[in-house]
């Protein structure tokens, strides 16, 4: 398993590559990779009085985020390389269309602002 986190510059161009997994004739899912859309996160929260009336609005980020758990065999393309005589069996990590420019970079910055998460048991880190 893979775990990768996305942050898509809308939500209909998020749900448009989620849409453009494989899917069956009736538009089953046919993958195994698990998809949670997150949706546009809180930067800053609302903040609410003691009888739940706002007090201030919050701010939600510009950008749609999602994270995926991908199924490793359905992404991994082999093929046999020869170097010298020698073949060598060569994986390599191909994902759909549209979600390694999406994909974010973790470094130490991310997890103080956004926390350390897990996703069905996976962390999120390199």
């Amino acid at each position: 398993m893979i775990f990768k986190k996305y942050e898509f510059d809308s939500e209909a161009t998020a749900k448009t590559r989620i849409a453009s997994l494989p899917t069956d004739e009736e538009g089953n899912p046919t993958h195994h990779h698990s998809i949670k859309d997150l949706g546009y996160l809180w930067i800053t929260e609302p903040t609410y009085d003691e009888e739940g009336n706002e007090v201030s609005e919050g701010t939600k980020a510009s950008v749609y985020s999602v994270d995926v758990l991908w199924k490793s065999e359905e992404i991994l393309q082999t093929e046999e390389q020869t170097v010298d005589g020698v073949t060598h069996i060569v994986e390599t990590v191909k994902y759909p269309y549209g979600w390694a420019s999406k994909e974010i970079q973790y470094d130490e910055t991310w997890q103080k602002i956004n926390g350390a998460h897990k996703f069905l048991g996976w962390k999120f880190y390199e």
